[in-house]
């Protein structure tokens, strides 16, 4: 598939908190803005439906995401690339053992 780039497309750094759906993840992008008021620091956060073609992206990954034109309802995201993979937590088959 041949990517044309007509200007500068917005990106986005966030994490995966879902991959549920076939070819589609939630990723939830935070940002620290000052309280308009009070001046306070605070914390922001929007979800993203991203298309994830491959199926790459797992839960918990930081990953880059690339503003597309629409391909859904609420999908307008692509997926750039996976930039930090998430820790996998292995268990051990021996820890699983139930001692009575």
């Amino acid at each position: 598939m041949a990517e044309h780039k007509q200007g500068n497309k917005n990106e986005k750094v966030g994490q995966v908190v879902s991959t549920k759906m076939q070819k589609t993840i939630v990723v939830e992008v935070s940002r620290r803005v000052p309280h308009p008021l009070y001046k306070r620091i605070v914390t922001k956060r929007k979800k993203f439906y991203v298309h994830d073609d491959q199926g790459t992206a797992k839960t918990g990954d930081v990953v880059r995401i690339i503003e597309c034109r629409p391909l859904s309802k609420l999908k307008r995201w692509r997926l750039g690339e996976v930039v930090r993979r998430a820790v996998q937590v292995a268990v051990q088959p021996e820890e699983l053992d139930v001692k009575v």
